[in-house]
């Protein structure tokens, strides 16, 4: 378990402002404790500096997981969000997507959704978002994936599963 280099840091911030946007701060510094992003086997886990000290006693090859896993890094060095990672961001995010009850089962089995499934945008979500991140929503519960904003001529794309 190591902190992340300078490059590390910045590729995965690039990646978390696509959702966030400038909420990355709010990540680090909350007002239950500070909190840090360390890698551990090519993965990111975003840990409480508290429970970071407590592990340091542990070995790294008897360390399996610390704290939550927001990501990892791919062997082309990018990085890839996990599922796990969207409780985390979806307070922050900047554009949120509501999904009407009759098509969220076609949802739930990974098909796109049609601009007629769409409940509520949030304000300022742009036609052609793009490549920005856009939680998906029912009423007051998350769905477990990453959407992304296109226009209805295009496909849609899932970044996690």
């Amino acid at each position: 378990m190591r902190p992340l280099t300078e490059e590390e840091t910045r590729v995965m911030f690039e990646k978390i402002a696509k959702y966030i946007g400038e909420n990355l701060q709010l990540l680090v510094d909350r007002p239950d404790g500070t909190y840090c992003f360390r890698l551990h086997n090519d993965r990111v886990y975003y840990v409480s500096e508290k429970i970071m000290k407590l592990a340091a006693n542990i070995s790294g090859d008897k360390l399996v997981s610390l704290g939550t896993c927001f990501g990892k890094f791919t062997k082309t060095h990018k990085f890839r969000l996990h599922v796990t990672a969207l409780d985390y961001l979806a307070p922050y995010a900047k554009y949120k997507v509501w999904i009407k009850p009759g098509a969220e089962q076609s949802f739930l089995y990974g098909n796109h959704v049609l601009k007629s499934g769409l409940g509520r945008i949030t304000k300022n979500t742009s036609q052609y978002r793009g490549r920005g991140g856009v939680p998906p929503w029912h009423k007051h519960r998350l769905w477990g994936r990453f959407g992304v904003a296109f226009h209805q001529a295009d496909v849609g794309e899932l970044v996690a599963a």
